[in-house]
């Protein structure tokens, strides 16, 4: 469920006409419900509800900080994967002790970022990261609590660009060597073990896999609380999928999720950490364009938008599909035609759709992307010294540009050219 629905023929973003934004804005711009993402947020804490629990939003799907400080008021925590988003993280107003750092690479400068401004664990991926962490914790006079990522060797059945928790992926320690891993950590001066993290990958659509990947953490937990670890904390990663296309079966809900965690976890008396990004994010954002021309082609028509891949990526990246759909409502017995939906940018790959049946559209009509919150804004870029566009997010009857678009001027002016030109 969104809060992107038709009032009177407009599309509208809660109680705000999208046409009222986009006069005032200007075209191509992200927008963002906080109803929805605030109902996303609570779906999940809801479904952890009378185990000890934390849910962290999975920043690296949407980091703007008006959505990290609207996640954080209803209890967030972050998980984060750079110094960058650290920071993002503690400027939004989160606390160290709600922020979990992962990823397969951090460096010494973020380690010690992270220690001096506070931090819930680290979640290490190998022995010369957990090395380095002891060292580093260790001249800073502090101890780095950690959760070590296993790797179950799941497929988690998605796309193969962003699976991580088979054998072939950079990510984590091999599953079988988890014992051997542990006991270093434990001689380790600078390191507070206190648990397991895994995370098999996005966007998955059955719990099937996560089920396999949970019955094996169970059973590293038991294993490494006998050989004397205090195993207290798991961290199960994120990766729930959404409906990108409202034909497509649905997903399993968070209710869902949560039961089979009971199920599998529940006796062990850990504390629970997700880390949910694109489902609380996804749906509740749309990307708004507006049509620039429509081309007669060959054999075929195009639809051309003012927005482009450097907008959003993930179509020419993924392959991915995003429902478009008219802002304004056709009218009965507007059966459509078959579009190409495509952007300016000088590149064949910058093509949103083909052969997509939409219904008949004009030049200067507005269009919306559905489920264009996670990985859009967050992965776009200035490719054609195109500026990066806005994001806007709406409370009820009111809106609010959270990053504005740069002038020409502004992204210009950061280039240098040095003294000898």
């Amino acid at each position: 469920m969104d809060h992107f629905i038709y009032h009177n023929g407009t599309l509208h973003a809660e109680d705000v006409p999208v046409t009222e934004i986009a006069a005032a804005v200007g075209t191509p711009f992200y927008l963002y419900s906080t109803a929805t993402l605030s109902r996303h947020f609570r779906l999940f804490d809801e479904a952890l509800e009378g185990m000890d629990h934390l849910v962290c939003y999975a920043m690296k799907a949407a980091s703007n900080q008006a959505i990290l400080k609207t996640l954080a008021s209803l209890g967030a925590g972050m998980d984060v994967v750079s110094g960058g988003e650290y920071l993002r993280a503690q400027a939004a107003g989160v606390p160290g002790e709600r922020i979990v750092f992962s990823g397969v690479g951090k460096t010494h400068e973020e380690m010690r970022l992270a220690l001096a401004g506070g931090i819930r664990q680290f979640n290490v991926e190998s022995e010369p990261e957990m090395e380095a962490l002891s060292a580093i914790a260790t001249q800073m006079g502090k101890v780095a609590p950690i959760a070590i990522r296993v790797n179950p060797d799941v497929d988690a059945r998605t796309h193969a660009k962003i699976a991580t928790g088979k054998s072939e992926n950079k990510f984590g320690i091999p599953i079988s060597r988890a014992r051997e891993v542990y006991a270093l950590a434990a001689g380790l001066p600078g390191l507070d073990v206190v648990g397991i993290d895994v995370h098999i990958g996005s966007q998955l659509t059955d719990l099937e896999p996560f089920r396999l990947a949970y019955a094996k953490v169970a059973e590293l937990t038991e294993s490494l609380r006998a050989d004397g670890h205090d195993i207290r904390r798991l961290d199960l990663g994120g990766g729930l999928g959404i409906p990108y296309t409202r034909s497509n079966e649905a997903p399993p809900l968070p209710t869902d999720y949560g039961a089979m965690i009971r199920e599998t976890l529940g006796h062990l008396g850990c504390e629970i950490e997700i880390e949910p990004g694109r489902l609380i994010v996804g749906n509740a954002g749309i990307l708004v364009s507006r049509v620039i021309y429509v081309k007669s082609g060959e054999d075929r028509d195009f639809l051309i938008l003012d927005s482009a891949m450097n907008d959003l990526i993930r179509p020419a990246m993924y392959d991915a599909h995003h429902d478009i759909i008219p802002v304004e409502e056709p009218a009965p017995g507007n059966d459509g035609r078959i579009y190409d939906v495509v952007g300016p940018v000088c590149e064949s790959g910058d093509t949103f759709a083909r052969g997509r049946q939409m219904p008949e559209l004009n030049a200067g009509d507005l269009v919306a992307f559905r489920s264009a919150g996670a990985y859009g804004a967050v992965m776009a870029s200035e490719y054609n010294s195109r500026p990066l566009i806005p994001e806007v997010l709406v409370h009820e009857r009111q809106f609010a540009v959270i990053r504005a678009r740069p002038t020409f001027d502004e992204m210009i002016k950061r280039d240098t050219i040095p003294e000898w030109l």
